[in-house]
């Protein structure tokens, strides 16, 4: 069973993120200690420490493929102790699509907004794969996040292909060939419906639903609340 504050990290999500992975993932160097730096002054390395946590829970800008903040591809588990504070993290883990595959993961609480979750590469904690379930607050430079409507989406990657809902690869936008074709394998949507979308307008539902691509013109989509549900970053691909 997936942990509870895991548990809007979907199969579905997991399954189109580790496609583009390599299973031989192995462990990165830690970034530098910003209190043995400071070391000559334990009490400014308090401060410091201090306005560097504050500083880093700010940031929000989501950079497909680089960072998601100040969580980049180097980032580590004690990495995140500095920047965040211990007190706001709790690991647990995950399983990969159809239970194949389990992955350590560490939740990273700064709100319900800014809160969001490291997939490790191993128990060791020392490289991610990926960033997921984020918080509405975060955003690409184009302004894309959770909540983006489909309008929205529409507006800033030109038309485009999606998967349709209610399976595995359910609302899984394809960048491919949009105008954000550079985020393709760095950036991972997917979107949803609005939570009664099945029951209100049913044909609707049932036309952009299933194992196929549909355009996002389409105009069965129209009634059903698009919008942004998921969104994880790769920060460790295969190459």
């Amino acid at each position: 069973m997936l942990n509870l504050f895991v548990k809007g990290i979907t199969t579905a999500t997991l399954t189109v993120m580790l496609s583009y992975l390599n299973s031989n993932l192995t462990a990165s160097l830690a970034t530098f200690d910003l209190r043995q730096l400071l070391s000559s002054d334990s009490a400014i390395a308090q401060v410091l420490t201090g306005q560097f946590v504050s500083t880093s829970s700010q940031d929000t800008l989501i950079i497909p493929g680089s960072r998601v903040g100040a969580v980049t591809s180097k980032t580590t588990r004690k990495d995140l102790v500095k920047l965040f504070g211990a007190s706001r993290l709790k690991d647990g883990s995950i399983y990969g699509a159809e239970g194949i595959g389990k992955f350590s993961v560490t939740r990273v609480n700064l709100g319900a907004e800014k809160s969001f979750t490291v997939v490790w590469s191993n128990n060791a904690k020392t490289k991610p794969v990926s960033v997921t379930d984020l918080g509405t607050a975060w955003k690409t430079p184009e302004g894309i996040g959770v909540g983006t409507s489909l309008t929205q989406l529409r507006q800033k990657l030109g038309e485009f292909k999606l998967f349709g809902l209610g399976w595995d690869y359910s609302g899984t936008v394809l960048l491919e060939k949009t105008k954000l074709s550079r985020y393709h394998r760095k950036l991972m949507i997917q979107v949803e419906a609005a939570p009664n979308a099945a029951n209100k307008f049913p044909k609707d539902y049932r036309v952009v639903s299933g194992d196929h691509e549909l355009y996002s013109n389409n105009p069965h989509w129209k009634p059903l609340g698009i919008r942004v549900g998921e969104i994880s970053v790769v920060l460790n691909s295969s190459k």
